[in-house]
């Protein structure tokens, strides 16, 4: 999308469609007489009518004329009670607006930005949540049906009517637009069927984002794996034909590499379960068990457009998990890169193995603290369903760090306990150091308990995003399938890392 600088009045819009909020006492808003002068009193009589709706989230588009605009159209979009107004549900509400633009097949339009603001969100914050709510809603998912043969739209230019400062104003939209692109990117990663992502495949998205960015890259293949002696991603992939990857991203903002954020994904491109099989049902939806993955390249994709000023180190485990004569079996014993070993009781609870040697590998390469994402249990939507990402920290206030982070990003994370009584389980056995399969009570906990292990006393969140990587239904910000989630809340973090440090004397 390109940007149009010079949008002061409703005269100069070059858009044939501009997006108007209103709400209860429109005649509030700031330029509201000069909007009702420039196209007709019967506006106001129509919303007193309920013909164009006020209600929040209520999209009402309406033919309109004018002897000197170029607009043809305006879409009405209902805010509610303006004391009411927040950012989350600003951008839903935009998400909603991109789906109608879509099915306008819509290249361009213009925002009138004050009839969104309601203190304390300004005009800046209207235009970089427009951005990422219509780029989210706008996304369908990419399809191979041989069918479909009309080109798929894209918004080529928008416009701003507005009297805030118009550089500020699309410097906040292009940030947006940002979040919303890389989301958008995750979500598409997660969407691919599992033969067109391998981890080979995954290597090559990641080393493709190193040569955009400028980040330092390093990719392991199987037999640099088992020369380092990274038997928890080996393990995994014993069953399959296809070669495993440990794949590594660092971005240095600093003279020194330290105070460095470790990401640490999942990246199992799809997950059979090995010899402890899922049901038919279960296997079913298993590309998307590299969504942590996917979370980490997006908040790259993030870092590498915008260049905050932090280091920053991605590590990704790459493999699927298959069934074969080689596979690996419940009651293995397993030697992983930290030198700990594991005894095998479930070859289905295999991403920790895989986040075993990738998060050891992470403090190798220089994290000072780290934040693992994975498509880990189930148990974490039996307990928290699929609208909240669960997790587990080792530090307080790293973790009331995130949670600053995730809800201006209006991503819901609720943390759990890792008490000492369920370390003692996950060290409970009589053949190794740790066992990978405790129980099916309490197996979110244990999932990312495992992980734990693994980082000793550096600074650390589990993220379990099992409910929320992916949609069963369409959402106000996207459709159904892959959701790009957590990539904005990383990036987030990332972005205001240092800050969030000084508020809390450091973690």
């Amino acid at each position: 999308m390109k940007t149009i600088k010079d949008m002061k009045t409703f005269e100069t819009t070059t858009s044939e469609l501009l997006i108007v909020g209103v709400r209860k006492n429109s005649n509030l808003i700031k330029g509201w007489d000069q909007f009702i002068s420039f196209f007709g009193n019967s506006i106001e009589e129509w919303i007193r009518e309920g013909d164009i709706q006020t209600d929040q989230k209520k999209l009402t588009k309406i033919p309109v004329k004018t002897s000197n605009s170029n607009v043809k159209r305006v879409l009405f979009v209902g805010l509610g009670d303006q004391k009411k107004l927040t950012e989350q549900l600003l951008r839903e509400t935009f998400g909603l607006v991109g789906k109608e633009l879509k099915k306008l097949k819509a290249n361009s339009f213009s925002i009138w930005l004050e009839s969104f603001t309601a203190a304390p969100i300004d005009e800046n914050d209207i235009s970089f949540l427009s951005a990422e709510g219509i780029g989210m809603g706008y996304y369908t998912i990419p399809n191979y049906k041989t069918t479909s043969n009309e080109p798929d739209t894209t918004i080529e230019t928008v416009e701003f009517v507005t009297e805030a400062d118009i550089d500020e104003v699309v410097s906040s939209f292009n940030v947006g637009k940002v979040y919303a692109d890389s989301v958008n990117e995750a979500r598409s990663l997660v969407n691919r069927p599992p033969n067109l992502l391998t981890a080979p495949d995954l290597a090559d998205y990641a080393v493709q984002l190193a040569e955009q960015y400028g980040f330092e890259v390093e990719i392991l293949n199987k037999a640099e794996l088992e020369e380092l002696g990274m038997g928890g991603i080996l393990a995994v992939n014993q069953g399959s034909s296809i070669e495993p990857r440990m794949i590594t991203l660092k971005y240095q903002a600093k003279e020194t590499f330290e105070n460095v954020v470790g990401l640490v994904g999942k990246g199992v491109t799809y997950d059979t379960g090995g010899y402890s099989i899922k049901p038919k049902t279960g296997m079913v939806g298993m590309k998307g068990d590299m969504g942590g993955a996917a979370a980490v390249l997006g908040a790259m994709r993030i870092v590498g457009e915008l260049r905050p000023d932090q280091n920053v180190v991605a590590v990704i485990g790459a493999t699927d998990n298959m069934i074969s004569s080689d596979a690996m079996k419940p009651d293995d014993v397993i030697t992983t890169y930290s030198g700990k070993t594991v005894e095998v009781l479930n070859s289905d609870a295999e991403g920790r193995l895989v986040l075993a040697d990738a998060v050891t590998y992470a403090k190798q390469q220089g994290a000072n603290y780290l934040i693992d994402v994975a498509t880990l249990t189930g148990g974490v939507i039996t307990a928290l369903g699929y609208d909240k990402t669960g997790a587990l920290s080792n530090n307080e206030a790293f973790f009331d760090a995130f949670i600053e982070a995730s809800i201006e990003t209006g991503e819901f994370v609720w943390g759990m306990p890792l008490t000492e009584s369920d370390k003692k389980r996950i060290r409970k056995s009589d053949v190794a150091d740790l066992n990978n399969s405790p129980g099916s009570d309490g197996h979110m906990i244990f999932g990312g308990g495992f992980v734990g292990e693994f980082v000793e006393n550096t600074p650390w969140i589990h993220l379990d995003i099992a409910g929320t990587s992916d949609a069963k239904s369409a959402h106000d910000l996207g459709p159904k399938g892959g959701t790009g989630v957590m990539v904005r809340t990383l990036a987030t973090l990332v972005e205001r890392f240092e800050d969030l440090q000084k508020e809390r004397n450091s973690f």
